[in-house]
Formats: structure tokens, sequence, C-alpha cells
């Protein structure tokens, strides 16, 4: 086996090349990551030249490299933000401690639960994304689910690096087994069940980098206050590789919603199906199986493992550091809505338990800012609609509200209402099939598809009709 060079394939601050053993598990790894990017990643462009930022450093946003890569070629890099040496572990019990360097033998399992679970949705991405090339809106687009699938690469080898310095030859079996499983595969799923959905059109992919990528977020910051330090430096630079994703996806939307708009003024008439556009109560449908399904990722909004993980220091609140209280919440409450006596209703449940619900409330208050930017373009063109969110209830398979008959208003319906009006909340078969029959492929440099208005700008500094992908021959 030929030896890699890591300093100069594999960008990192984490002296790869002086640790011979992870070296060793590292060259075992990566053709196998190599395979499995050729057969599940993006299918088809393998062999084009695609304009891509290359994380050098932790500075992504002044020192990244920009420039044409294949993307097999691109450099997958393993980072972590500069170490503070007066950290102290933030919340629960050992709360004022001196953060972990090395994983704790009580912990070692919890831990290795936590980064496995972040780290198999990572791939799961790439692979659900990987045919969404060939309908591409514009060439602006393609470049960037490139971008998005380069990147959770790199984060899935973020979470490689972590597994195989600090878990030995469990952590080792684990980087393998995250290339085992693959999305919707009916054998070997991916562990969390909205990864193993399918993302047939460009709507749902700016839905899932809006609403799936910002569950990632909350969850990535909540890691970011684990008192194992490697893990928290790991996850901070990942948030800033994360926010672009979700940058795609605000924009993405934002983008549609305005083409629709156009269409709407320019034809006075509601139904813009007849002139190619994704009407806006579609767009709501759309953005309800998109919340609703990434709410069920946080897991049960009660939950004593999230207790567990927060007073053990495994795992904190978003923006732990922040909060007026005392970190501990040994005896402290916290109002989570739930069902009682055939309604909805707040109870007071313990602050630990509600780990889950609390983090929930902080994404749906992150994702009520989104829609503002959405309806202020409503507003603007001046059309008398407005998207909301769900409620939380609303469309649940996991926690208090599962299988629960709730209305996106939140009232509470019978079974066969729910039913009778279920094809007016949830994108139908024909609903997909018409934005499928949208779904194009437009590669003209700064032309766009009909459903989609052109981006304010382009990629770093470049103009909007710049050749951000560079075609080989096609045989």
């Amino acid at each position: 086996m030929t030896t890699i060079d890591y300093n100069e394939r594999i960008p990192n601050n984490v002296s790869l090349s002086d640790n011979r053993r992870l070296l060793r598990a590292l060259e075992s790894w990566q053709p196998k990551y190599m395979q499995w990017w050729h057969e599940m990643g993006p299918v088809g462009f393998q062999g084009d030249d695609v304009y891509l930022r290359t994380a050098i450093n932790t500075n992504i946003h002044r020192e990244s490299d920009w420039g044409y890569v294949k993307l097999p070629d691109y450099r997958w890099g393993i980072f972590l933000t500069d170490p503070d040496p007066d950290r102290v572990i933030s919340h629960g019990d050992f709360k004022g401690e001196p953060v972990w360097q090395e994983v704790p033998g009580e912990f070692r399992n919890p831990l290795r639960r936590l980064i496995v679970i972040q780290g198999d949705t990572e791939p799961a991405s790439v692979e659900q994304q990987r045919h969404l090339g060939h309908t591409c809106p514009s060439l602006y687009d393609l470049r960037n689910i490139f971008q998005v699938n380069v990147e959770e690469g790199r984060h899935l080898w973020a979470m490689v690096y972590l597994l195989d310095a600090h878990f030995g030859r469990d952590g080792r079996d684990e980087a393998e087994a995250l290339l085992e499983r693959n999305s919707g595969d009916a054998d070997k799923p991916r562990i969390l069940g909205a990864f193993n959905e399918p993302t047939p059109d460009w709507l749902s992919f700016f839905m899932f980098t809006f609403f799936t990528d910002r569950d990632g977020k909350f969850q990535l910051a909540s890691l970011a206050e684990s008192a194992f330090d490697p893990l928290s430096r790991t996850v901070q630079f990942m948030l800033r590789e994360e926010a672009h994703h979700m940058f795609i996806g605000t924009t993405g939307i934002e983008r549609v919603v305005q083409r629709t708009c156009e269409l709407m003024r320019t034809h006075g008439a509601d139904d813009v199906r007849r002139h190619g556009g994704i009407e806006l109560p579609l767009i709501q449908k759309y953005l309800n199986l998109h919340f609703s399904v990434s709410l069920d990722l946080f897991g049960s909004e009660l939950s004593t493992n999230a207790a567990t993980y927060f007073t053990a220091g495994l795992k904190g609140r978003f923006r732990e550091t922040t909060r007026d209280d005392d970190h501990r919440l040994r005896d402290a409450t916290y109002p989570v809505l739930g069902l009682a006596e055939g309604r909805i209703a707040e109870t007071h449940e313990s602050a630990l338990n509600a780990m889950n619900a609390t983090l929930q409330d902080d994404y749906i208050e992150d994702c009520t800012r989104g829609l503002t930017k959405w309806n202020r373009a409503i507003a603007q063109a001046g059309i008398d609609y407005q998207l909301t969110l769900p409620h939380r209830g609303f469309h649940r398979a996991v926690g208090i509200f599962a299988g629960a008959h709730v209305a996106p208003d939140g009232r509470l319906v019978d079974r066969d209402a729910w039913e009778s009006q279920r094809a007016g909340w949830l994108p139908t078969d024909s609903d997909r099939a018409y934005v499928g029959s949208l779904m194009q492929s437009v590669t003209e440099p700064g032309k766009m598809a009909n459903w989609i208005a052109p981006p304010r700008a382009g990629i770093n500094d470049k103009p909007i009709d710049w050749e951000y992908v560079k075609f080989a021959p096609r045989e």
C-alpha cells in the first residue's frame, strides 16, 4: 500500500505525521472511504472540475484555498479549533473542573455512541443527495451541492479521527461500520430515520439544508460544550462549515419563493403550475414535512439519557455558558408541551430530563428567523400569504406527540379528520411528481431553471455567470 503524505494530502492541525498508530489506522480506512465516495458519492461528476473551497486551517473565512478540483481529489482535512488552556467544564456534576483531554473510562461507551451517531449522519446526507446533480437548476447550485457533499465527507473524517485517536480497536471498528451502513439500505440503514429518507428533488434539498442541517447545528453546538475537549474542539470547527450549508437552504428556499411571487405577479394568477412554478401552498407542505421530520431527530422531549449526558458533562445546552442558571439544574424545572386528558397542555418537568425539549425550543426559535426572510419576500411582492411553522406536535414519529393527530395549527383532531386533510398538509404523490417534473438540468453559466430566481451574488466574489463547474468530455 502506498504511504499517504498526510501533511500534504490531508490538511490537518493534529500532527498526523507524528502519530504512527493513528497513521496506520487512517491508512487502513482511507482506501475504504475512497471506495465509498466513488460508489455512494455524487453520481456522474467525479471527473469534472468543480470550483470549491478547501479548508487549510481553522480560519475558513479568510484563509481557505479556492480553486477547481475533481471531487475524488478533494483534500479532506482534520481540524480542531485551538485549545483553550483555561477551559473548564461548563455544566453538570463536574462543573468548574478542567476539561478532559482523554476519555474517562466510565464515559467511554456513551461518548463513543455520541460520536458514532453524529458521524453516521455525515455520509448519510451525501448518499441521500447523490443523484441531484443531474437535475441542478444552475451551475451555481451544482457547485453548492458539491461543496456541501465534500464538507460532509470532511465531517466524517473528523469523527473517524476521534474514534481512531481515542477509542482503540472499538473506535476502528466503528469507523469501518460508518462506511458499511447506507442511507435507505434495507439490511444496514443509517442510524437515524430522517437519514434513510430520499431527497428526490431540489426543493427537498433546500428544505433539508435549512431544517435538517439546522438540527445538525444544534446537535453540534451541544457537543461543543462537551467536557471531552477534543470532541468540543472538533465540532466547533464543523460548525463553521455547517453555517454555509444552512445558508444554501435559507437562500435556496428564498429564491424559490421569490420566483413564485414573480410568476404570480406577471400572470395575475395563483395557479403558477401552468407557468412552471411551485405554488406557495405546496412550498408550505414541503416545509411542514421537513420541519416535523427534523424535530424527530432531537429524540424524545423527555429523556433520562439526555439528562445523564448533561450531568456527566458529555453534552450541554445550546450556548450553555450564556445561560443564567447554576448549570447543574438538579432541582430546576422546564415547561414542556405534551398530551394530557385529550388536550395539549404545558407541564413543568425536570429540567435535566427536558434537555431535548430545551434544544427543540432553541431550534424552533432559530427556524422562525428563516421564515421571516421568506415572508418578507412575499410581502414585498404584495402577496397576501405567510409561510408558517406547523405545531411541534404535527406529524411526529418520535417523542411525546408520536402518533398523535395534531393539525398544523395545533388542534387535536381524530384519525378520520387527519386522513381527510392530510393531502392539504403534506406533499402527495402527485405533488412530488409535479415538483419532479420541474427538475430539468440547467448548466449554461448564468442561466437558471424557471422555478427558481437567481442568487443575489456569486461565490467568493465571482459573478453569478462564472463557470463554477467545468465538465469533462462525456462519452
